[in-house]
């Protein structure tokens, strides 16, 4: 799986875009508001792909480092031979949950609830995040405003305007069953599914590593969930 990292990156084209030739001047870095919070630093990310270094590429695809990026893409305008380190991680987090390497890492191992989570709602509810599946219990850095909101939420929202869960136009709006199944098909055709289903079986992979296993042998992911969201969520 990790032998000529380089060339199997190669293959998707965002790199080709990202990547032309890095002279280490470190101005995305300088303008990342991720590096101002983390120990983040996207120049190093890529001198190290453009080294074609093997073990350090496969180093880059195990941990934290490529799940920092907010993907802004403040760093693109800003650099003077036209890169975008921002693409490239795109491209190394692909290949990280096509080949399960995220698994390695604790930012990683959160792949699995995004897919629960917002991959859910959108082929379900046809929205990124709704404020139905806001739950306070498990959301409480959202406050205790977002509390009553959530409590009182069917006033708020038709006092603002919008039509929560209606038919028709307006913001908050029910999506239809036609468009939903668009939705799916858009996923289905563009390979969205498959990459959900193999970061899902990684995942149990994970699980079952962790000792998360359930009497039939199976990967207790309730648990394992559990896991991700009070052991490992910082």
């Amino acid at each position: 799986m990790y032998s000529d990292l380089y060339k199997l990156l190669q293959q998707d084209v965002r790199l080709k875009e990202g990547l032309h030739a890095c002279m280490n001047c470190g101005i995305c870095t300088a303008v990342c508001p991720a590096a101002e919070f983390y120990e983040y630093d996207p120049r190093s990310i890529a001198i190290t792909v453009q080294s074609g270094n093997n073990e350090k590429i496969k180093n880059l695809l195990e941990s934290d480092d490529i799940w920092y990026c907010g993907q802004c893409i403040s760093c693109k305008p800003r650099c003077p031979r036209g890169n975008c380190p921002a693409l490239i991680i795109s491209v190394l987090r692909k290949f990280s949950q096509e080949t399960g390497a995220f698994t390695k890492s604790r930012l990683g191992r959160q792949q699995y609830l995004l897919v629960k989570t917002l991959g859910n709602n959108i082929l379900t509810l046809g929205y990124c995040v709704h404020p139905t599946t806001v739950v306070p219990e498990t959301h409480p850095e959202q406050g205790p405003v977002w509390e009553w909101i959530y409590h009182n939420m069917e006033n708020v929202y038709s006092t603002v305007g919008a039509n929560l869960d209606g038919e028709g136009a307006g913001s908050l709006r029910k999506i239809s069953d036609t468009d939903l199944s668009e939705i799916e098909q858009i996923f289905q055709q563009s390979g969205g599914l498959v990459l959900f289903k193999k970061i899902e079986d990684f995942s149990k992979l994970k699980a079952k590593e962790l000792g998360f296993i359930q009497k039939n042998g199976d990967a207790d992911m309730e648990k394992y969930t559990e896991y991700l969201l009070n052991n490992e969520n910082i």
